[in-house]
């Protein structure tokens, strides 16, 4: 065994990539996803209680409900209401429900879940919440549940807006 190169230790520079020390991440995880019109939002990893695809028959649509409300869904024996996110925040283009499955984020506040279906998502991300800038140029409809944005390529006025999920869940549109 003496001499063995699988009992090394390989310390220093001889230690594989995979054991050397991890960078620890800066900043806070959120998720980034897109809506219907193509807009880049992100909501705090922390109001989110589970990211879930389903398919478009597994959501029970609701007669005499609003309009932004696409139905209900049964949630591991729990009923929570599906929104269309990107005409909540004011979007003129609606959901595509056309397609095998439907990205839903189920996002909780004290005891109220509701479900908010978007176009795609994009994944889990760490991002710096010191270098959030107030929202430019946010529409009136969406501004009242913006934290803020980040601004990714100010040459192409590119920004990946931050959403308030509490703001959502506690808004008054839900009752129009």
């Amino acid at each position: 065994m003496v001499g063995n190169p699988d009992f090394l230790t390989g310390r220093g520079q001889d230690q594989a990539p995979e054991f050397q020390e991890l960078e620890s991440p800066e900043g806070e995880l959120h998720l980034r996803f897109y809506v219907s019109s193509g807009m880049e939002l992100a909501l705090p990893a922390t109001g989110i209680r589970e990211v879930i695809s389903q398919p478009p028959d597994r959501i029970t649509p609701i007669p005499n409900a609003s309009p932004l409300l696409l139905g209900t869904l049964n949630f591991r024996g729990r009923v929570i209401w599906v929104a269309d996110l990107g005409q909540f925040l004011g979007d003129q283009a609606q959901l595509n429900t056309d397609r095998p499955e439907i990205p839903v984020i189920a996002v909780e506040d004290q005891d109220t879940m509701l479900g908010l279906a978007v176009d795609q998502i994009v994944g889990m991300e760490w991002l710096d919440v010191d270098s959030i800038q107030m929202p430019n140029n946010a529409p009136d409809s969406m501004a009242p549940f913006l934290r803020g944005e980040w601004v990714l390529e100010p040459q192409n006025n590119q920004c990946l807006r931050l959403l308030d999920q509490v703001a959502i869940l506690r808004s008054a549109r839900w009752a129009a």
